[in-house]
């Protein structure tokens, strides 16, 4: 199998030229260890971030070096939520030494997105946080891996230097199977190629993927000429550019003659959100509460199905409302100061029929008990994310 081909460009924009400031995007790119990695970041606008640059260039690095080193572990490691965590955690502690250097007062003012495909063999890691996009060109065309992710507005986004950064860290394990090349790129970019009310990526990112195809030298001269002439060119406006492109030889490229350049848009209902489903699902988690400190105190049970009374004075059900924020809030403290567990190998390997055997007594041990309330808060957690 040939190896990948990684190309990389970072250039600056008309915004920044006409402000007299440094580009903030970075973006690099490194095989070691049968690992090819591309990764993009794009530093935060504004003024409080004011090393957002330093902060994007440290992002890239870290997770190059990072995945090139331990890929198998992310890659077969189940527990998503420690994956995650691990690899902000990496990116945080890194950046620390940056706090020293240059006598910053916090993580913030190394703001920046990131976004990452690493590739061993026929196995994908992806991840992203924040704006831009990745796309996977296969024979059928170009599609998006991953969305850009806004806050409130399209002018705000999500940074790997949040404190909670894990929960927006989107982390993908997947195969090359029928991928041609993998297109990473930083808002300045995806703003131009990327259609978000049809989800339609256009055809001329598969044709800049295909640019790798000269090699990682010719590729990246003929990048940066395109980029700064169709992107950057394009208005006295314009953000910093950055675009990462892993290709992988002697498979199919897509029939460019046959990609379309225009999608219908979809009717989107905007009153089905996950704070409508929130809603909805208090009256089920409080009963839920209910079972579980029945079987804690011996109570009764209540019956099956029961859901609180529809007549419930509003003060109670804002008081459940309430009652999961601040469980949610705390959870979310406490998640901050923790350190990454290691896994418990004495556990592994308990057989079923033991974990069976014990389930099946009369009176709730105190461990099950512990077990599904665990699974509960965890419950909860998600279903009122939205709400604090």
């Amino acid at each position: 199998m040939t190896d990948p081909v990684l190309v990389n460009v970072s250039l600056i924009g008309n915004k920044h030229i006409n402000r007299g400031t440094p580009c903030e995007d970075a973006s690099c790119t490194l095989s070691r260890n049968g690992v090819s990695v591309v990764c993009v970041s794009d530093g935060a606008g504004g003024s409080k971030y004011t090393h957002a640059r330093f902060g994007s260039k440290c992002a890239v690095d870290c997770i190059a070096n990072l995945l090139c080193d331990h890929f198998d572990a992310f890659y077969f490691e189940n527990r998503e939520s420690l994956s995650r965590s691990l690899l902000v955690t990496a990116v945080h502690s890194s950046m620390a030494d940056l706090l020293v250097e240059h006598q910053l007062d916090g993580l913030e003012r190394l703001s920046c997105t990131l976004l990452f495909v690493a590739v061993k063999g026929d196995l994908v890691l992806a991840g992203h946080i924040g704006d831009g996009l990745i796309c996977r060109v296969s024979s059928h065309g170009v599609s998006p891996l991953t969305l850009p992710s806004n806050g409130e507005n399209a002018s705000s986004t999500y940074f790997i230097t949040f404190p909670n950064a894990q929960e927006y860290l989107r982390f993908i394990r997947t195969t090359t199977d029928e991928t041609h090349a993998f297109v990473l790129m930083s808002d300045g970019v995806e703003e131009m190629v990327y259609d978000s009310s049809s989800q339609l990526v256009r055809p001329v990112v598969a044709r800049l993927a295909e640019l790798a195809s000269k090699g990682k030298e010719q590729a990246e001269e003929e990048l940066a000429a395109t980029i700064k002439e169709f992107v950057i060119g394009a208005g006295q406006n314009t953000d910093d550019a950055s675009v990462g492109i892993l290709y992988l030889p002697e498979t199919d490229a897509p029939d460019f003659s046959s990609m379309k350049d225009a999608k219908a848009k979809f009717q989107r209902n905007h009153d089905d959100t996950i704070r409508a489903v929130q809603m909805e699902w208090i009256p089920k988690v409080k009963h839920a509460q209910e079972i579980l400190s029945a079987l804690s105190s011996g109570k009764p049970l209540p019956p099956a199905g029961a859901a609180p009374s529809e007549d419930e004075p509003e003060e109670k059900k804002e008081t459940a409302a309430t009652s999961t924020e601040n469980v949610d809030k705390s959870e979310e403290k406490n998640e901050d100061k923790k350190q990454i567990p290691a896994a418990n190998e004495g556990n592994a390997g308990a057989p079923k029929e033991q974990i069976s055997s014990e389930a099946t007594s009369k009176m709730v041990p105190l461990w099950a008990f512990l077990l599904m309330t665990g699974a509960f808060l965890v419950a909860v957690i998600l279903l009122i994310l939205n709400l604090i």
